[in-house]
C-alpha cells in the first residue's frame, strides 16, 4: 500500500507543477507579490497531497522562534520537502539554490521572477562572492534568505558537512541566524519515490546573535541543527 501510494503522490506532485506553471503562468508578468502567492498556494496544494494520499502530516514547531522581516535561516536538509515547505510558514523566503534548478519548468520560472539567489557552484570563490552580493540585496528588501548549509540533501544519519556559504552569509549581512531543524528525511528520503507515513517536523530554534567569530558561530549552527534534527526521528517505520 505505501507504494501505491508514494507513486498516486508523486504523480500529484508533478502534475501540480503543470498545473500552477501553466495555469497561473500569468503571474510572471505581474509584480513580485503574485509570483510569491503562486509559490506559497503550490506549496500547500503539495502539502494537502502529502497529507491525504501519502498519509504525511506536515507540523511546525518552535512559532516563539519565527522570524519578521528580513533575516539569514539555516536548514537541515533531507530531502525534496524541505524545498518546498517553507514556503507555506515562511513569509516571503529567498533560497540559495543552484544555478541548474533555474532551467527547471514552473520552479525555475518564478524562482527567476522572485529573485531567489542562484549559485553556480563549480564557479568556487566567485561564486560565493556573487551569493553574497545578491544576498546583501535581498536581505536590504526585507528578504527572509534561506540557505542548506551542508548544500545538499543528506541520507539520515550521515556525518553532517557543513559548507562555508553560511558563514559568509552570516559575517557579510551582520545578522542573527536562525536555525531550523528538521526529520524531514525519515518520511520523504533523500532519494526513491517511495513517502512513509508519519508526522514530519520543522522546528524553529533560537536564533544564534549576530557576531560571533567563524568558528564559534559554525559549532554553534551545527551543534544546534544537528542535535535538534536527531531528536525529532522517531523509532524505525
Amino acid at each position: 500500500m505505501t507504494t501505491i501510494r508514494s507513486l498516486i503522490f508523486v504523480a500529484w506532485l508533478y502534475l501540480s507543477m503543470v498545473i500552477f506553471a501553466v495555469g497561473l503562468s500569468p503571474a510572471l508578468l505581474m509584480p513580485h507579490g503574485a509570483a510569491v502567492w503562486v509559490i506559497k498556494s503550490w506549496s500547500k496544494f503539495v502539502l494537502f497531497g502529502l497529507r491525504w494520499i501519502a498519509g504525511i502530516k506536515v507540523e511546525v514547531r518552535g512559532l516563539e522562534h519565527r522570524p519578521t522581516g528580513s533575516a539569514l535561516l539555516a536548514c537541515k536538509h533531507q530531502g525534496m520537502l524541505d524545498v518546498i515547505a517553507p514556503f507555506s510558514f515562511l513569509d516571503d523566503t529567498c533560497f540559495i539554490m543552484k544555478k541548474e534548478l533555474m532551467i527547471l519548468p514552473f520552479f525555475g520560472w518564478f524562482a527567476w521572477k522572485t529573485k531567489m539567489i542562484a549559485v553556480d557552484r563549480s564557479a568556487h570563490s566567485k561564486a560565493l562572492k556573487d551569493m553574497v552580493r545578491q544576498a546583501r540585496a535581498r536581505h536590504a528588501e526585507g528578504r527572509q534568505i534561506l540557505i542548506f548549509p551542508e548544500g545538499t540533501r543528506g541520507e539520515i544519519g550521515a556525518a553532517p558537512d557543513y559548507k562555508p556559504g553560511i558563514a559568509a552569509l552570516y559575517r557579510d549581512l551582520n545578522s542573527p541566524c536562525w536555525p531550523i531543524a528538521t526529520n524531514s528525511g525519515a518520511y520523504w528520503p533523500a532519494h526513491g519515490f517511495r513517502r512513509y507515513p508519519g508526522t514530519i517536523v520543522f522546528e524553529f530554534l533560537p536564533p544564534i546573535p549576530a557576531g560571533l567569530k567563524r568558528a564559534e558561530f559554525m559549532a554553534e549552527l551545527e551543534s544546534r541543527i544537528e542535535t535538534a534534527s536527531n531528536a525529532l526521528l522517531t523509532p524505525s517505520r
